[in-house]
């Protein structure tokens, strides 16, 4: 099982950039870039809060779960 990030699809849907997304959450880019790319195991509730009131969307719209294939 996988959890797969889409926080770079929700950003161009809302034509955010991440240094802007960056500014509105109060999240380092570095960290954001770690995080829209994959390359993290972890997020703070209160980050994905934030992030989803910058982009107006919900947890289900950044995060998805994919089965593995059996």
């Amino acid at each position: 099982m996988a959890i797969i990030l889409r926080l770079d699809r929700v950003m161009a849907d809302r034509k955010m950039s991440l240094n802007e997304l960056s500014e509105r959450v109060g999240v380092a880019n570095v960290n954001l870039s770690k995080l829209k790319n994959g390359h993290v195991s972890a997020i703070r509730f209160s980050t994905l809060e934030a992030i989803c009131e910058a982009l107006h969307c919900q947890p289900g719209d950044i995060l998805e779960y994919q089965k593995d294939p059996e």
